[in-house]
């Protein structure tokens, strides 16, 4: 394994079996990877990417943990949305693009894959803001999502404004701040939204310098107060970029999340 965490943003890793569309635009999009391995077909996984909603960050550098998840035996789709910085990113296309795309993403991919795909709704695992994503999805479609695997997300966008997470990033992804804005804040983030149907584990790292833990310790605390099926796994010697890479010492504690979600049990 690298030294560097954040190697696994730049790791080659195999190229997807299939990318389809879900609109026009052409980041509109999902890399689509086979499930290998015996074993009984599992349900969809949709991957939501990071990066801070900024478009220099895209799909490709959850590629390595994509593959990880397909060997384990899940069929996975990488969704790409429009981001900051590019037209139609930030809001509300971004927003839209990922409520669409899962909407729309296991009728592709089980056309993609016939008879790969167990029936059922997809689990969505998202890391960063894509864990935003994900929560946000999860709270506006319960009727089409699953399960929620939340990797170090940002769980609230009001206080991750406050703090300037990377250098103004939710002001460019909602247009400004909670008071000049107060309307978007309310329809997409985590923190003010009716929780969510959704069974959750949301996993952060004590050592995470880009998201601070505190905000989803804050985070599950308050939705367990109001009788959310939500859960919070602190890793005590993991950072951000842990969360999404097979090679690291937190992988195993992902796997086993994303099987206790899935009530299935661990492969070896």
């Amino acid at each position: 394994m690298s030294s560097d965490p954040r190697a696994v943003l730049t790791r080659p890793a195999p190229a997807p079996d299939v990318t389809v569309a879900y609109g026009p635009h052409p980041d509109q999009v999902a890399d689509l990877r086979r499930p290998t391995g015996a074993g009984p077909a599992q349900r969809l996984v949709i991957v939501v990417h990071g990066g801070f909603w900024r478009a220099e960050y895209d799909r490709r550098h959850t590629a390595p943990l994509a593959t990880a998840l397909a060997r384990l035996g899940y069929p996975v789709a990488q969704i790409e949305y429009r981001r900051t910085g590019q037209p139609g990113g930030g809001w509300p296309g971004t927003m839209a693009d990922i409520l669409t795309g899962v909407s729309e993403l296991p009728r592709l991919t089980a056309e993609a894959f016939p008879g790969a795909m167990a029936a059922g709704p997809p689990i969505l695992i998202g890391h960063s803001a894509g864990g935003q994503l994900a929560l946000y999805a999860a709270a506006t479609l319960p009727a089409v999502v699953g399960e929620v695997l939340a990797l170090a997300p940002v769980a609230n966008l009001a206080e991750a404004y406050r703090l300037d997470l990377d250098t103004g990033a939710v002001a460019a992804l909602l247009g400004g701040g909670p008071t000049e804005v107060p309307d978007r804040y309310a329809a997409c983030d985590p923190r003010s939204l009716p929780p969510s149907k959704s069974r959750t584990v949301v996993m952060h790292g004590v050592l995470d310098q880009q998201v601070p833990i505190t905000m989803s310790r804050e985070f599950v605390a308050a939705r367990r107060a109001t009788g959310g099926n939500v859960h919070l796994l602190e890793l005590t010697n993991c950072e951000h970029f842990g969360l999404i890479d097979p090679e690291s010492t937190a992988w195993p504690e992902v796997v086993l999340a994303l099987r206790s979600l899935t009530g299935t049990s661990p492969v070896s």
